[in-house]
């Protein structure tokens, strides 16, 4: 098959074949995707990295992967200190480590091992997205896949909503050698749960559609044809064969959505597939930076209200604030209620007695 700047020209199913790394390409309705990896070592009292390891990073906005792992915006523990979402919405999905949280409306909590959290930045929205290096007795793995979902413009600066879905809350399809975590909408007789009120995955006639698929070598699935406007997979760290061609790891393919994909996993480290379907919400939109909204000017007005309001209206002490050592998954609103799931998530190791 012929590939002219990543688009195919045999006229078959798949449309569009480029490189998958941190930052994924996508179709509207989604905006971004980004997707890591990292090996961190045992946590130390702070539940981070020992000193010596992060001395000669660029700390602040360390993105390369030095001895297995990067600290990002953190300059103590890895993760992304106090910033702004505004007007658009994050799925965030933890399938290896913990996420401490803390926002400007109030809520904090810990989620990981296949937690969901939702969040709708509809309007002004800052929170501190950390990764605590929770466990001291073993190395602390962490795989985040963080998808950004655009908002109508009559949807935004509206409320925000922040929601925790924990993992034995979202429904899971299971075949010959493969597994499928619905995050949203319907495949294969499992529905998601249900989005925020403000989502473009609310309505079901948007056809938006986002699932996880982990397979064993050699394992075959199928996937149905849809009625959404756009179908992009992702092939994360194995070969694939899909319509009968192998693709390289970390590849995005934009697929007709009106086919049925025949897919054979093949060989890889961490094989797992994404699946992302929806119809655009096809309006002209401003962004820059943390902001999407309507025109260049309103976008310029909200980086100015940033700049001057960021830091000084966070209500919590630290920018980077985590959870105690030894925090147990649960949210807490603004109101002081509490959600946690019933017991540990299936693949959540124990935490080391204390002292030892």
């Amino acid at each position: 098959m012929g590939i002219i700047f990543g688009r195919t020209r045999d006229g078959g199913p798949v449309l569009r074949e480029q490189v998958a790394g941190y930052n994924w390409d996508c179709e509207d309705p989604f905006y971004l995707v980004t997707h890591h990896f990292d090996n961190y070592p045992s946590g130390n009292v702070q539940q981070a990295p020992p000193l010596p390891e992060i001395q000669r990073r660029t700390l602040g906005n360390d993105y390369d992967k030095y001895l297995g792992y990067r600290m990002y915006k953190g300059k103590v523990s890895p993760g992304f200190p106090l910033h702004t979402h505004w007007g658009y919405e994050t799925l965030t999905y933890v399938s290896q480590g913990y996420v401490d949280h803390f926002d400007s409306e109030g809520n904090c909590g810990r989620f990981g091992f296949g937690d969901l959290q939702w969040v709708t930045a509809s309007s002004r929205y800052r929170h501190d997205e950390m990764y605590p290096l929770a466990f001291t007795d073993r190395d602390n793995l962490q795989t985040v896949t963080q998808i950004f979902i655009n908002l109508p413009l009559g949807d935004k600066n509206k409320a925000n909503q922040v929601r925790t879905i924990w993992e034995e809350e979202i429904p899971v399809v299971e075949g010959e050698g493969w597994k499928a975590t619905v995050i949203a909408g319907e495949f294969m007789g499992k529905t998601g749960p249900v989005p925020n009120d403000l989502s473009w995955a609310k309505d079901p006639s948007h056809h938006v559609r986002i699932v996880r698929l982990v397979m064993d070598r050699d394992a075959e699935i199928e996937i149905p044809a849809s009625e959404a406007g756009t179908r992009n997979l992702y092939l994360i760290d194995a070969k694939v064969t899909v319509f009968g061609r192998e693709y390289h790891a970390d590849t995005r393919l934009k697929i007709r959505p009106d086919v049925t994909v025949p897919i054979r996993m093949g060989e890889g480290n961490r094989p797992e597939i994404w699946l992302l379907e929806g119809d655009p919400i096809g309006e002209k939109q401003a962004s820059y930076g943390p902001v999407i909204l309507g025109t260049d000017k309103e976008v310029r007005s909200s980086l100015r209200i940033i700049s001057e309001t960021e830091q000084a209206e966070w209500p919590w002490q630290y920018v980077n604030q985590k959870q105690p050592l030894g925090t147990e998954r649960f949210f807490r609103d603004s109101q002081g209620r509490e959600n946690r799931p019933s017991g540990k998530a299936s693949q959540e190791p124990d935490f080391p007695p204390a002292g030892s």
